[in-house]
């Protein structure tokens, strides 16, 4: 799975349970909260005051297994 600024939270945790953990790590509760399902991943880390270039990295490297 490719991981952009577009891509939908719900759509990432739905195929990469594991994803969550990174989600939690970057202070983002996605796993429970009901806007996952609609809300993409720029839009999520401006509402946390996250770094989209970060979470995008630390996600790819989760999915991709390279860490």
């Amino acid at each position: 799975m490719v991981i952009t600024k577009y891509s939908l939270i719900g759509a990432i945790l739905q195929y990469h349970p594991s994803a969550a953990q990174c989600f939690e790590e970057m202070g983002m509760h996605c796993v429970s909260c009901h806007l996952s399902p609609r809300e993409t991943l720029e839009q999520a880390c401006a509402t946390h005051q996250c770094d989209l270039e970060e979470m995008i990295g630390k996600l790819d490297r989760c999915i991709n297994g390279e860490g």
